[in-house]
């Protein structure tokens, strides 16, 4: 279902802009220009400042002219993950009906340790700011008890003076009727103090107790956090007389409003790692590689994601560390704390460890000379040579500090386990590469997907120095190295679709269904979904709605997705009981090879979509230049140490490497963003698009 030439003009769609995508990450800023008019686009690396993100936003936006010219930026933020990894949310405040104050700490009766009996889980919402209030709604809808409004305004004003800084109210089965919820969120908001309130219904209105209630308590708990992040950035802009739109991308790759951010913060939960999958599954469809396996080597960590056949699997939920569940589409990744600023030591049994501590931004790895003493991955990759000294990416320092970086390893690392600090530092690189391997066999291997029959697409500021270790130890057919892998997910930020998913529980029976009433639900979740994207206020060429259903046969606790071939066409959709039966077997046949005959089918839930498909980008705008040799690009050559010893390696500027030139390893391919290392055994080429074709020498 697209959009017409008047819809668009209603949402002020009346021309091309200049449009900037936004990666804040834990060591550096990433932005990516891209004039929508001319296909002109640009660069820009920055160092991120934790703690006051503004100042490096600002910094990386400056960088392309005037702030006021911008008509648009798209933001990838990892402010709500690093709050709920580092449990530094607002203090939430939770009504709930009486019996269920202790949902969250019961969960799925499961525990940290699986083999074990022992392990403490700490919800975010303390026990004594969970309060119970009488109600009754059956899984019917009816009302059985009233809600007693009295006493949510009593709970609310206790809970407020007890400090809470957000308000989550959670009724049972609330998804079958929401009438309670509504009537006590009046009466709540009668004497709450800010917007940082909510029910369910208004966040995940589904079936399944636990994760209703885990994702809209973590819902509040990002609220505060995540507005106030958004209001500096505001701010900021305004300072800068930016009158354009800012957005946000959401962990289903899509991109939201910054109003509807921070109505929904937890669908920011995975906003940073998802924009650099959408970008590469772009960049390696255009390159001929359907499939492939995305790693974001980032200052901080490892991002990890799957796209088989052109497309990056959707979870429905993700567990961003035990017990803090957020039911809501999320691009499947799976993250791992291995970045450049990893810290290197040897723990207390004598072993080489690498991360999760990062030395982050602030004071950085050692060669950075801010402070820090203690040896990251970064600094392995200085010492064996494969990070030039002299041409530090971002911008922002003159020269890395090699004897510095030496010196730590030597003493942190080489000492301690009785080697030199060179074979010390490649043991640092070699761990680091296990861990990142690890990470993806978990996403292939483990998942039935065969790795010889993908590639690698590493991108990030440290992807592409790993690339040849990661095909040789998974068994990778190849690897893509985007032409700008530093900021590859803000390029995601440009070229993301605006999306925006919903969920209605329906649990109805197939058999006699009634088609009219489930044709009115769809045309109404329809409008609503819609009606999020049209206020994003981004130009589009269409909008597209996709609708699913949550089934299984009776007897059955655990659904199936079902994709319905329905469309939209004059109010309505054409939607039948045997198309319903149809999709349903032909997913089910897919997932388990056999169907059930004569057992009955239910719907559980209806899943809505809408999907504002932006303008498409043409890859063929980052291509390689035509006018250059492989002689030309050739900067010089430099000791770098590969499988125990010094090689003499060229050393190229990758962006002045022509289209279809090949190269053959061991070299070094420079650019300010990233650095390639393609080592002994492995060649190089550069395809149409502009990208790095890493292979196995024949």
């Amino acid at each position: 279902m697209g959009t017409t030439k008047q819809q668009n003009e209603k949402l002020g769609q009346s021309g091309l802009g200049r449009i900037v995508g936004v990666d804040v990450g834990g060591t550096f800023t990433d932005l990516f220009y891209f004039d929508e008019a001319s296909a002109k686009f640009r660069t820009n690396k920055v160092p991120s400042n934790r703690g006051d993100e503004a100042v490096g936003f600002l910094d990386g936006l400056k960088g392309f002219g005037a702030i006021a010219d911008l008509s648009s930026i798209v933001h990838g933020t990892t402010v709500g993950t690093n709050a709920l990894l580092e449990r530094k949310g607002a203090r939430v405040g939770l009504i709930t009906t009486e019996g269920f104050r202790d949902v969250l700490e019961m969960r799925r009766r499961d525990r940290p340790n699986t083999w074990g009996l022992w392990g403490d889980f700490i919800p975010v919402v303390e026990r004594d700011m969970r309060l119970e209030v009488a109600e009754r709604t059956l899984a019917d809808g009816t009302i059985r008890l009233g809600v007693d409004v009295d006493a949510v305004r009593v709970a609310a004003e206790k809970l407020k003076a007890m400090g809470a800084e957000a308000l989550a109210i959670v009724f049972v089965n609330a998804y079958a009727n929401p009438e309670n919820e509504e009537r006590a969120v009046e009466a709540a908001r009668a004497v709450w103090d800010n917007e940082n309130l909510a029910c369910s219904t208004q966040i995940l209105p589904e079936i399944r107790e636990f994760e209703r209630t885990s994702t809209t308590v973590l819902n509040a708990y990002l609220q505060p956090v995540v507005g106030s992040y958004l209001g500096k950035l505001e701010t900021a802009l305004a300072s800068e007389d930016f009158a354009g739109r800012f957005h946000i991308v959401q962990s289903n790759g899509g991109v939201m409003s910054t109003e509807t951010a921070r109505r929904l913060p937890a669908r920011t939960a995975l906003s940073g790692p998802a924009a650099g999958v959408i970008a590469a599954a772009a960049i390696a469809k255009a390159a001929g590689f359907p499939n492939v396996i995305t790693g974001d080597l980032g200052g901080t960590s490892f991002d990890v994601s799957l796209i088989a056949d052109g497309k990056a699997a959707l979870a429905a939920q993700t567990t961003i560390d035990f017990g803090l569940v957020i039911r809501t589409p999320m691009i499947e990744i799976t993250t791992i704390g291995a970045g450049g600023g990893s810290i290197a030591h040897v723990d207390a049994g004598g072993l080489l460890q690498v991360g999760p501590e990062s030395a982050g931004s602030r004071p950085g790895p050692v060669c950075y000379g801010q402070g820090n003493s203690r040896p990251t991955l970064t600094d392995a990759n200085v010492v064996l040579g494969r990070i030039n000294a002299d041409r530090p990416i971002g911008g922002k320092l003159a020269r890395l500090d090699v004897e510095a970086a030496k010196a730590a390893i030597d003493q942190h690392v080489a000492k301690p386990l009785g080697l030199g600090v060179m074979e010390a530092a490649e043991a640092i690189v070699k761990i680091a590469d296990s861990r990142m391997a690890g990470a993806i066999r978990l996403m292939s291997i483990e998942r039935g997907h065969d790795p010889q029959k993908f590639a690698a697409v590493p991108f990030g500021g440290g992807g592409a120095l790993h690339v040849s270790a990661l095909i040789r130890e998974v068994g990778l057919k190849a690897a893509l190295v985007p032409r700008y892998p530093g900021v590859t997910s803000a390029l995601g930020c440009v070229i993301a679709d605006i999306r925006h998913d919903q969920v209605q529980t329906l649990n109805l029976s197939l058999e006699g269904i009634d088609v009219a009433a489930i044709d009115a639900r769809m045309v109404e979740e329809a409008g609503k979904a819609r009606a999020v994207v049209e206020d994003a206020h981004l130009t589009v060429e269409r909008i597209d709605t996709l609708f699913e259903l949550d089934m299984h046969y009776v007897g059955q606790t655990h659904t199936v997705r079902v994709t319905l071939p329905a469309t939209i066409s004059g109010g309505n959709t054409d939607v039948s009981q045997a198309m319903i039966q149809q999709a349903f077997e032909d997913a089910y046949q897919a997932s388990f090879s056999r169907l059930l005959p004569g057992v009955p089918m239910r719907i559980v839930n209806l899943r809505t979509s809408a999907i504002g498909i932006r303008p498409s980008f043409d890859l063929k705008a980052l291509a390689a230049p035509t006018d250059t040799t492989v002689a030309s690009a050739k900067t010089g050559s430099r000791q770098v140490w590969f499988d125990g010893a010094w090689h003499e390696t060229t050393i190229y500027d990758r962006l002045q490497l022509p289209e279809s030139s090949e190269i053959q390893g061991p070299a070094i391919l420079e650019q300010p963003d990233a650095t390639t290392v393609v080592s002994l055994e492995f060649k190089a080429r550069v395809d149409l698009y502009g990208n790095i074709i890493v292979e196995r020498k024949s």
